[in-house]
């Protein structure tokens, strides 16, 4: 619902809350000429600022049309937001305030002071009818708040039928007074309505959260220059309400000032609706002195406002109507006004269809300041203080040593025991009625975090903010891809959470390949409630890691992709196959093919596979056909664990390589260095790609195989072939085995020779021995390599070494401490001899033997055989040891 709540961001370009221009924090104007001064609220001081959330890049129901303020020079309601001017007598028994009308209560939205305030007003009057602030098309909704499955926060979601992404947040807590009305008239079967814009409006103003672009008029073509000057300037400043009332109380904290007078305070005293008056008495002050405050899309909302509120006084009576908005707006809902003004503000609106309906929410929105962020810090602790019937700073203490505990942190009794007396005496020290959160925060790290901030951040990650996450009942109206959404949910028991985890599947178990299938679905749909990540502890296609977390405006998301299908399967395929038609690049497709065999979109493929094959035929560079290789063999792969028929994929994949084969020794000729460097990042993705595909049928085994190995071959002998190519190229042969160690160490020698310029040889000796792929590795076991590059390295010219140093630090640097120190021992000692292995008669390396002894090698294989539970295998009968054997092997791992 609009439910207005402060957010102190509203500058132009910032985001703004949804139905309500928001205050900019830190901007604070001067006291209202003495007009302020010394009013301190009470309890249940209402927020004086009206905003609610809405989505970046979403519609600002906050646009006005661009007429006259209609508050300006009227007479604000003094007494608490009454309408007449009478003062409301102290300690009278309340059966409605004695100044008569409509009650005006004004609250800070997400506010626990203004909620139970709301509460006590509303159970001493007693209204025949109770107007929310908040879009009207929510009416309907209204009943779903009494079914025990709601469980808040939760939100009010509109958004546009023809572009689901334009939509609207409105949220509510547990302690949003809002939130307490509603629950208050369901409770007492008294009728509850939204009375702000409505939601077909706010969605059709422009996305634009500046008022000169918003529909607001400029001064006419007659006016003087400097009152334009003047205007501009005037729509520029923003205030904060509260932070005015702070200032003029003394305080240069908004939030301090107003825990100290409203959410510290334990009760009203015997008259409910003082605190109203007093905070209905500041804002009119406040109104009088800054007009609209900077808050011009205000004017329509409150004009739609004021004509509700007169239609429900002529249905209920002028003293049995409740209304409950932010306070900012108590004045202007106050001023006498005509009906004819009010509708001429609202002529000429625009409007667009829209739907509601009820989402869960979660503390993090609520704390955040952008995007859908309701503006308030700390949703957690606030909560806290609605829900604690006494001692609440006792009652938070335990609460974090209980989590402190959970984490396995020493805290016992006493901690908590000194820290509430630590936070009570800060709380004295400063001259608060209550202990904050900044004291109780000062006393946990103190007492219980050692004087660590480490462990606060858990607290506030998990207390001072929390990560609840509303619930919503199943009766309430969504669309249908987000019912069967629900429905997977269910089914595959992984339900939305709004804090982070990592999820662990395995493929060979149905549930796990379902929850698979349902969140790669969800990708290809940009629902991004999953993001694939690091798998731990295995490199098999058996296995998966996702990285979950649930936030509210996934509903939204869900919403746009309806228009796919009405389930996620429908859906999926729907999407795949217009990207599929869609896609330009051969890549792109490749990377489709991918995603839908992951996603088991089978009905999607034929489209995929055909215009993987057009683009393939059509598309002849090289670095592209590169690129799309890897996706396609890592399908095949997921083919063989999801039990897919790949067999068309396979042969695409097959012609893709084949041309590679044939284009890309013309390819790498003549390349630069960065051109040349990017081959290499093509060499090593198609030289894994090819090891994964299958054999072609019909064609001999290794086929394709054979074909690579002869192109890598023509790559390393070809001297037009830039050195980190052909060095590359030799070293991916020497480790498949297809190139003799000796012919390694011959085009070693070659390609460090004295006729070759050092910087070309720096780039051979990085193609072969750089980065993590086990150079360092090779040059401590093959000493002859290591002389070979020793004896070039010695041999750089003074003049050319400074131009090859960055390359052989690069190609160093990347190997493990281990190797690089004992390749620094090596080299300290010098090569062995004439560049022959260390055999047994020569020296070994420091610290170790000369050869190796068998006999002590052997003595360990009763440890391991007792580690692997196995016994040796010649013992017992063929069947026996057939059986071992078969018991012994690895899941997914060939013997």
């Amino acid at each position: 619902m609009t439910l207005p709540v402060r957010h102190p961001d509203a500058r132009p370009g910032a985001t703004a809350t949804t139905g309500h221009a928001a205050p900019t924090a830190g901007s604070t104007p001067a006291p209202v000429g003495g007009q302020v001064t010394g009013v301190t609220p009470t309890l249940g001081l209402a927020d004086p600022t009206a905003d609610a959330t809405h989505t970046t890049g979403l519609a600002d129901p906050t646009h006005t049309t661009g007429h006259a303020d209609p508050t300006a020079g009227a007479t604000p309601a003094p007494v608490g937001g009454q309408v007449t001017d009478a003062t409301p007598t102290p300690g009278a028994g309340p059966a409605w305030p004695a100044a008569g009308g409509p009650l005006l209560l004004g609250v800070r939205h997400h506010g626990p002071g203004s909620a139970r305030a709301v509460r006590a007003a509303l159970d001493a009057a007693s209204p025949s009818a109770v107007l929310i602030e908040g879009p009207p098309e929510g009416d309907a909704l209204v009943p779903l708040a009494a079914d025990p499955a709601m469980r808040p926060p939760v939100a009010l979601l509109a958004h546009a039928v023809d572009d689901p992404g334009h939509a609207a947040f409105w949220p509510l807590a547990e302690f949003s007074p809002e939130w307490v009305a509603i629950r208050w008239s369901l409770a007492h079967d008294v009728p509850v309505r939204f009375i702000d814009l409505p939601a077909t409006h706010s969605l059709a103003f422009p996305d634009d959260r500046r008022d000169d672009e918003a529909g607001v008029p400029e001064a006419d073509e007659g006016t003087p220059d400097g009152a334009r000057a003047h205007d501009r300037s005037a729509r520029a400043l923003r205030i904060d309400p509260l932070a005015v009332l702070a200032e003029a109380a003394g305080y240069d904290d908004a939030e301090r000032w107003w825990e100290d007078v409203v959410e510290h305070r334990g009760g009203a005293g015997d008259d409910p609706f003082a605190p109203f008056a007093a905070v209905g008495e500041a804002m009119g002050a406040l109104r009088e002195e800054y007009g609209d405050g900077g808050h011009r899309r205000d004017l329509v909302r409150e004009a739609y406002m004021r004509l509700q509120l007169r239609s429900a006084r002529k249905e209920f009576g002028d003293d049995r109507v409740a209304v409950v908005c932010g306070a900012w707006h108590v004045p202007a809902l106050g001023a006498r006004t005509t009906a004819t003004a009010d509708r001429a503000l609202l002529k000429g609106l625009p409007k667009t269809k829209c739907e509601l309906t009820w989402v869960p929410w979660t503390h993090q929105r609520l704390a955040r300041h952008s995007g859908y962020g309701a503006g308030i810090d700390s949703p957690g602790w606030y909560g806290h203080l609605f829900g604690a019937p006494d001692r609440p700073v006792a009652r938070w203490m335990t609460k974090v040593a209980g989590l402190l505990r959970e984490e396995d942190r020493p805290v016992s009794s006493a901690h908590v025991i000194e820290a509430v007396r630590l936070a009570e005496t800060l709380a004295t020290l400063r001259g608060r009625p209550l202990a904050g959160l900044t004291e109780t925060t000062d006393a946990i790290r103190a007492v219980m975090c050692d004087g660590s901030d480490v462990p606060l951040a858990l607290i506030r990650d998990r207390l001072v903010v929390g990560d609840v996450l509303g619930e919503v009942p199943d009766s309430a109206p969504v669309v249908p891809l987000q019912r069967d959404l629900t429905r997977l949910q269910r089914s595959l028991r992984l339900k939305p959470e709004a804090q982070e985890r990592e999820l662990d599947l395995d493929l060979r178990k149905e549930t796990d390949t379902g929850r698979s299938r349902m969140l790669h679905r969800l990708r290809l749909l940009g629902i991004g409630w999953g993001e694939p990540a690091a798998g731990r502890g295995s490199t098999g296609t058996f296995r998966e890691s996702w990285r979950l977390r649930w936030e509210p405006e996934l509903y939204v998301r869900v919403a746009e992709a309806g228009v796919w299908g009405t389930t996620v399967l429908s859906a999926a395929t729907a999407k795949a196959e217009s990207r599929a038609l869609s896609a330009t690049a051969l890549s792109e497709v490749t990377s489709l093919a991918e995603q839908c065999l992951l996603a088991e979109l089978t009905d999607a493929l034929p489209v995929v596979m055909k215009a993987l094959a057009d683009r393939a035929a059509l598309d002849a560079d090289v670095a592209h056909l590169a690129q799309a290789l890897p996706a396609l063999a890592r399908s095949l792969r997921y083919g063989d664990v999801r039990s897919t028929d790949t067999a068309a994929l396979g042969e695409v994949a097959a012609g893709l390589a084949e041309r590679i084969c044939v284009a890309l020794p013309p390819a790498c000729a003549a390349l630069d260095a960065d051109g040349a460097a990017e081959m290499r990042g093509h060499l090593d993705n198609v030289h894994t790609a090819i090891g994964l595909l299958p054999d072609t049928p019909g064609r001999p085994a290794g086929d394709l195989a054979g074909r690579w190995g002869a192109v890598l071959r023509a790559l390393a002998a070809r001297d037009t072939v830039p050195g980190v190519v052909r060095g590359r190229s030799a070293r991916l042969l020497l480790d498949d085995g297809r190139l003799p160690e000796d012919e390694a160490a011959r085009l070693m020698g070659l390609a460090l020779s004295p006729g070759t310029p050092p910087a070309d040889a720096a780039a051979w000796i990085e193609g072969f021995l750089g980065g993590a792929s086990g150079g360092g590795l090779l040059l401590v076991h093959d000493e002859r390599l290591l002389a070979l590059v020793d004896t070039w390295l010695t041999g750089v010219p003074d003049s050319s070494f400074t131009g090859v140093l960055p390359l052989l630090r690069r190609t160093f640097s990347a190997y493990e401490p281990g190797v690089r120190r004992t390749l620094g021992e090596l080299v300290r000692r010098g090569p062995a001899g004439d560049g022959a292995r260390p055999g047994p008669a020569t020296a070994g390396i420091p610290g170790f033997g000369t050869g190796v002894d068998e006999a002590r090698a052997d003595a360990v294989l009763p440890v391991l055989r007792l580690l692997l539970e196995t016994t040796p295998a010649t013992t017992g009968t063929a069947a026996d040891r057939e059986h071992r054997n078969s018991d012994n092997d690895l899941a997914g791992v060939a013997r």
